[in-house]
C-alpha cells in the first residue's frame, strides 16, 4: 500500500499470515499498535516517507515480535539525535533499521536470498545421487543392443530378399511353362478340327454331288 496517501491503518483487516507489509510514501503519523493487533507476524514493514517524528510513535511496534526489519527513512524522526541507536535499544527484535544493521552491514535482498535457496535445493539434488553415471551406462548399453539388432536385421533382410529372388524365378519359369503347354494343347486341339474338317469334306462333296 506505498503512496496512496493513507493516513490511518485503523481500518487495516486482520492478515495473521501476513510477513511483509509496505507502507512507505503515505501520511501515517501515528497508530501504529494496530499492526500487532492484526499483522502480528510481520518481519518486514516499510514506512518510509510518512510523517512519523518521535520515539513514542515507534515504540508501538514492541509488539511486533517477529520484526526483524524496520524503514523509517525520509521521515522526519530520522533527523533525531542518535537515532538508529535509540530504535535499536527501543526495538530490540529487529536486526536491520533502513537496510542496515547496527554494524552499518546491509540487508540482504529479498531476490539473493530466494536465489540462495533455490542453489542450496539445487546442491541437495546433485547430493543426492550421480544421474551421469547411470545415463552413460545406460547409454552403452543401448548403443550394443542398436547395433545387435542393426546386424540382425541386415542379415534377415539379406536372406529374405534372396527367397524373394528364388522364388520370382521359379514363378517365371512356371508361368512359361505353363504358358508353353497351353499353347501346345491349343495347337493339338485346333490341329485336330482341322484334320476332322479335312477328312469330312470329301464326303461332304460327295454328297452333294449326289443329290
Amino acid at each position: 500500500m506505498a503512496n496512496v496517501e493513507l493516513t490511518s491503518l485503523a481500518k487495516l483487516p486482520t492478515l495473521s499470515k501476513l510477513r511483509k507489509l509496505e507502507l512507505s510514501d503515505n501520511i501515517i503519523s501515528g497508530g501504529l499498535e494496530v499492526l500487532a493487533e492484526r499483522c502480528p507476524n510481520l518481519t518486514y514493514l516499510n514506512l518510509s516517507g510518512n510523517k512519523i517524528k518521535d520515539l513514542g510513535t515507534v515504540e508501538a511496534l514492541q509488539n511486533l515480535k517477529n520484526l526483524k526489519s524496520l524503514d523509517l527513512f525520509n521521515c522526519e524522526i530520522t533527523n533525531l539525535e542518535d537515532y538508529r541507536d535509540s530504535i535499536f535499544e527501543l526495538l530490540h527484535q529487529i536486526t536491520y533499521l533502513d537496510g542496515f544493521d547496527q554494524e552499518d552491514n546491509e540487508a540482504p535482498d529479498s531476490e539473493d536470498d530466494d536465489d540462495e535457496d533455490e542453489d542450496e535445493d539445487d546442491e541437495d539434488e546433485d547430493e543426492a545421487g550421480p544421474p551421469g553415471e547411470y545415463e552413460e551406462e545406460d547409454d552403452e548399453d543401448d548403443g550394443g543392443s542398436d547395433l545387435g539388432e542393426g546386424e540382425e536385421e541386415e542379415e534377415v533382410g539379406l536372406s529374405y530378399l534372396m527367397k524373394e529372388e528364388i522364388q520370382d524365378e521359379d514363378d517365371d519359369d512356371d508361368y512359361v511353362e505353363e504358358g508353353g503347354e497351353e499353347e501346345e494343347e491349343g495347337k493339338i486341339s485346333t490341329e485336330g478340327i482341322r484334320g476332322e474338317k479335312r477328312k469330312r469334306d470329301p464326303e461332304d462333296e460327295g454328297e452333294e454331288e449326289d443329290d
